[in-house]
């Protein structure tokens, strides 16, 4: 491992929190696409698949925020675990219907209950900035760490999913992904050592971190590349299959979050300087720009090589956005401010692969890409509207007031150390 990274693990507790965050976000490649191979293989109906994937998008995209919420004013352990609880009920449900062919509206129903899946990601990344406050370069190296992380998952979850619903019984793909949400999340929340203080009630004036400008134009940004996200899946799949290998859509998966992993563990590497917000940008409009070659998908070798450019440019861009969630949304929300990014991509994700599995349906699979390409142009337009509220972090009068008590704590706990 690079110093870099392994300067950060330098402090006792990182490395186990983040192998159980690594499990427990497994789910977040594996379960949306499970339920669309599911459904899929036990239907055939690739227009309901995508829209329990919606769904299950935009239940979390809901109870996501409120969640991370709850998180921040009580602790990680406290909340996160009744929350698994419930989404553990809710997939048990989703399998027993879809296995025994129950009426469309029981899927639904447990697949809403399914978005109280905690947001694991952005659990570890409170984590990372409790412990490296005020030390910017080791915190991108962290936020780095994060992204390949998620990348990982995305390399090997699509993979376990599809592969196991196809090759062994349709319910096998989401059936491990409650197994690893189970273990990662119990995992995580034993080990109380890194966990961020809980901020009380009274540090949560003011609203929803989501009243931040900066915020609004992150969030929109990544309604817009969640559609990207969600729509890839969809027609790639579709596309396998209409070329005679559907389990080979794992495999083109996975070279897209390839290209993001290794782009990632670059981007972790550097020591950048000058304005996030442009670094934003151009993140942004390379991943528009990247969406073009798979309207001349021909085969799936061609296929899985567009994707792998495409994926070069997520992972720095990901990062980035982290580094301004921080910059414009006050601590004692910082928790809700990562989770609304979160949400962000999985309405797009929702949007993304609705859209795509019924233009898929009516119009075949290379029409599906189109749907992607649509997106990244919205996702471009948003970020060259937005870019002004970014240039410069205006803090709230509530931010000052929570910057200046914990500089105030901060001095405090110099002058008692000194004595």
């Amino acid at each position: 491992m690079p110093s870099p990274y392994r300067a950060i693990f330098a402090t006792p507790g990182t490395l186990g929190f983040s192998a159980a965050g690594l499990l427990g976000r497994m789910p977040l490649s594996m379960m949306g696409i499970g339920i669309m191979t599911m459904v899929s293989e036990l239907t055939g109906r690739y227009g309901l698949a995508g829209t329990l994937t919606a769904t299950l998008a935009l239940s979390a995209a809901v109870l996501g925020p409120q969640i991370s919420r709850l998180v921040d004013r009580h602790g990680q352990r406290r909340v996160l675990r009744p929350a698994t609880l419930i989404a553990l009920f809710a997939v048990t449900g989703l399998l027993i219907c879809a296995q025994q062919g129950a009426p469309d509206w029981t899927l639904f129903v447990f697949t809403a209950m399914g978005g109280c899946v905690p947001s694991v990601g952005a659990m570890t990344r409170a984590r990372w900035a409790a412990i490296y406050q005020g030390r910017p370069r080791e915190l991108h190296t962290a936020y780095s760490f994060e992204s390949i992380v998620d990348e990982v998952c995305f390399i090997f979850g699509p993979i376990i999913s599809i592969g196991l619903s196809t090759m062994w019984f349709p319910e096998a793909g989401p059936l491990l992904a409650a197994g690893f949400l189970a273990v990662g999340v119990w995992w995580l929340t034993a080990q109380r050592s890194t966990e961020p203080k809980p901020h009380p009630a009274e540090h949560h004036t003011g609203g929803s971190a989501l009243r931040s400008p900066g915020l609004q134009v992150l969030v929109a940004a990544f309604v817009a590349t969640g559609a990207i996200f969600g729509a890839v899946d969809v027609v790639t799949v579709a596309y396998a299959e209409e070329v005679g290998s559907k389990a080979a859509a794992s495999w083109v998966l996975a070279v897209y979050a390839l290209g993001s992993c290794l782009a990632g563990a670059v981007f972790g590497l550097l020591h950048l300087k000058g304005d996030p917000s442009r670094r934003w940008l151009l993140g942004i409009c390379a991943m528009a720009v990247s969406m073009i070659p798979l309207q001349l998908a021909g085969s799936l070798p061609f296929l899985a090589v567009a994707l792998f450019v495409a994926g070069l440019a997520i992972a720095p861009t990901m990062v980035t956005t982290m580094a301004l969630v921080e910059a414009h949304v006050p601590r004692s929300k910082l928790t809700e401010g990562m989770s609304w990014t979160s949400t962000g991509l999985a309405v797009g994700v929702a949007l993304g692969s609705s859209a795509a599995g019924w233009v898929v349906d009516a119009h075949g699979a290379a029409a599906g890409y189109a749907v992607p390409g649509v997106s990244g142009v919205f996702a471009a337009l948003v970020a060259f509207l937005g870019y002004r509220r970014l240039r410069r972090p205006v803090p709230t009068r509530e931010g000052q007031r929570e910057q200046d008590r914990e500089q105030a704590e901060h001095s405090g706990d110099r002058t008692e150390h000194v004595a």
